[in-house]
């Protein structure tokens, strides 16, 4: 198995043995850079090590050439603007060629144990309870949105979107705790959640506001719950 070993050394080589020094210089001198050249020297080295298999010398060169690659790739075409996006792309390169030569080593994979029932039931309700149940959950309460001009329904600034992935963070975690029978937890998330949200909109003496979140969130768990209940059946 050297799924594991690669990963290590990947994010040891990426996060750990890289100084923030290194990744100026790269952005700044792009290929020109002596750093570049280290830092993939640097995994090319850790692959090795963590192999500890003559047999695999040519994983660690690929895992060092293929490193080079993308990096040089991401150096070329990042930009201020989209700095945050190269940034996942090039993590998730990086990885797929970790999963890539893991998968050759290991060629007689009972792909049954991966893409069974239970697991495909899984995935589905983890998708269904991101941006699907977001939308369905927006339209059911759109009937309620306050309206901006209403003086009871001003709104503090906030982060773009933050309802959003909130809704999905917490609606996840939820369905993870019934998932693996820890219900304990899913009070928690309403305990701490009523505590930093409710409590705030409580003191801004915005009713219709916080009405209109609380039935929100209610749903959200609702949704959370029904469908880790629905999995287990």
């Amino acid at each position: 198995m050297i799924f594991l070993p690669l990963i290590l050394a990947h994010l040891l080589g990426d996060f750990v043995f890289q100084p923030n020094a290194w990744v100026n210089d790269k952005e700044q001198k792009k290929l020109a850079s002596l750093y570049l050249y280290i830092h993939v020297l640097v995994h090319t080295i850790l692959s090795f090590v963590f192999l500890w298999n003559l047999n695999y010398w040519w994983i660690a060169l690929v895992v060092g050439a293929t490193h080079f690659v993308i990096d040089a790739a991401k150096l070329q075409f990042q930009k201020p603007k989209n700095k945050r996006l190269w940034f996942f792309i090039d993590q998730f390169l990086h990885i797929a060629v970790i999963i890539a030569l893991s998968l050759i080593i290991q060629q007689n994979i009972d792909w049954s144990i991966i893409f069974n029932e239970i697991n495909l039931k899984l995935f589905t309700a983890a998708v269904f309870l991101t941006t699907p149940c977001s939308i369905i959950i927006k339209l059911m309460i759109s009937f309620w949105t306050p309206n901006p001009q209403d003086k009871d329904s001003v709104q503090t600034d906030s982060l773009a979107n933050a309802g959003k992935y909130i809704g999905i963070l917490e609606r996840l975690m939820v369905f993870v705790f019934i998932v693996v029978n820890h219900w304990e937890g899913v009070g928690f998330m309403i305990a701490a959640k009523s505590v930093f949200r409710f409590s705030d909109l409580a003191q801004a003496k915005q009713r219709k506001l916080t009405e209109y979140v609380l039935i929100g969130t209610l749903l959200s768990f609702g949704i959370a719950i029904l469908t880790g209940i629905l999995v287990q059946i």
